[in-house]
């Protein structure tokens, strides 16, 4: 047995999702927007990886292996094989993932310490804002919410969906992307949820996407990198 395989062999999920190259990085998820911000970063920075799927509709992610690397049972997750100090490394929460792989490589997010921290508030502003709220809405707006016969839960999660892509909007009306120092893991962790509001829950009129001229600028970006292209199909959806 090679050191990576014996490496990898100290974690149950690879019982469940065999590697096949256990020297590279082992990618546990499926598109949802949290995913494809792994799968759009690691496709960004080039790193050798292998992507398992983990159905949702079956339940997988609440298995007793995956479990066994995220205990809140979602999706993604990692394992690498070469962590800090040449260690492996299990990892859950796309936002710890994608500054997990910034400063592994050195890439996607500032050097300069001001900005850097500039770069993890618009990430944290994701991860505590726009997912969370984007993805409520869409539950009551499109998915099983709508079975709720009350107008309130989907008026709060739109309005407060308008209100955060009002903040994106202004911050992206005085720069290319939402660190100035270009490209970086805050666009990263957000385009997917702000494409999902039109591309998934078809919420564009609802929302007036169309009034976040900005935000519509900024995202065509996102989208035309061929990493980001890649991402929305990693890994298959079986």
């Amino acid at each position: 047995m090679t050191a990576s395989a014996s490496a990898l062999a100290d974690f149950p999920i690879v019982r469940r999702w065999p590697a096949s190259d256990p020297g590279r990085l082992q990618l546990y998820s499926f598109p949802t927007p949290n995913g494809v911000k792994v799968s759009a970063a690691l496709e960004e920075l080039g790193l050798p990886y292998e992507a398992h799927t983990v159905s949702l509709a079956d339940g997988e992610q609440k298995t007793p292996e995956f479990r066994s690397l995220n205990p809140n049972g979602k999706i993604p997750a990692i394992v690498d094989p070469d962590g800090p100090d040449g260690r492996p490394l299990g990892l859950f929460e796309s936002g710890a993932i994608l500054v997990y792989l910034a400063e592994k490589t050195g890439r996607l997010m500032p050097a300069n310490a001001a900005a850097r921290y500039v770069c993890l508030q618009w990430v944290f502003f994701q991860m505590g804002g726009v997912g969370p709220m984007f993805g409520q809405f869409g539950h009551f707006f499109r998915g099983d919410g709508q079975a709720v016969d009350d107008p309130r839960p989907v008026g709060r999660y739109r309005d407060e969906t308008r209100r955060l892509l009002g903040v994106l909007d202004a911050r992206l009306a005085e720069r290319e992307w939402l660190v100035e120092d270009g490209y970086t893991i805050a666009d990263i962790a957000t385009f997917p949820w702000v494409r999902t509001l039109g591309a998934y829950f078809e919420a564009g009129e609802t929302l007036g996407l169309d009034g976040f001229a900005h935000v519509g600028r900024w995202l065509e970006a996102c989208m035309a990198r061929p990493a980001s292209q890649a991402a929305l199909d990693i890994p298959p959806r079986g």
